[in-house]
């Protein structure tokens, strides 16, 4: 059984990293899949998705900040909506994962959570979750 659903999230600034474990977590839960893969993607060019750290908010501010020394929203960039270190971001970030899904769970690691990265905010943005029973 393959199952589809689209998570809504609202962010609230330029860049930020939205902690969205819970709403995949419900996403799959609302499903009778035992064992199988949860794929995320996010349909936009200026956010990604990542898996990193979210019991301690301070490793969010750290990569942002990383990020935004490495790629900086200011530049010598030629794109012309003003947004392109937002571009560079998403892409180094990237738009899609897997996570397995065992016992009608999600398989993270202890300290693991899913994070939608906004590059280029506030606005809505969409993840798509696809389920894939084994």
């Amino acid at each position: 059984m393959d199952t589809l659903t689209t998570l809504t999230v609202n962010t609230g600034g330029r860049a930020e990293l939205v902690d969205i474990t819970a709403q995949v977590r419900q996403a799959v839960a609302g499903r009778d899949v035992r064992e199988g893969v949860c794929h995320l993607f996010v349909p936009h060019t200026t956010a990604g998705i990542t898996i990193n750290e979210h019991t301690d908010p301070t490793v969010a501010r750290d990569i942002l900040a990383a990020l935004e020394k490495l790629v900086p929203w200011t530049g010598d960039y030629h794109h012309g909506e003003g947004n392109s270190a937002a571009h560079i971001k998403a892409g180094l970030t990237g738009s899609g994962l897997t996570v397995p899904i065992s016992g009608g769970r999600l398989v993270l690691g202890t300290w693991q959570g899913i994070f939608l990265c906004e590059f280029d905010g506030p606005r809505q943005r969409r993840v798509i979750v696809k389920i894939i029973a084994a």
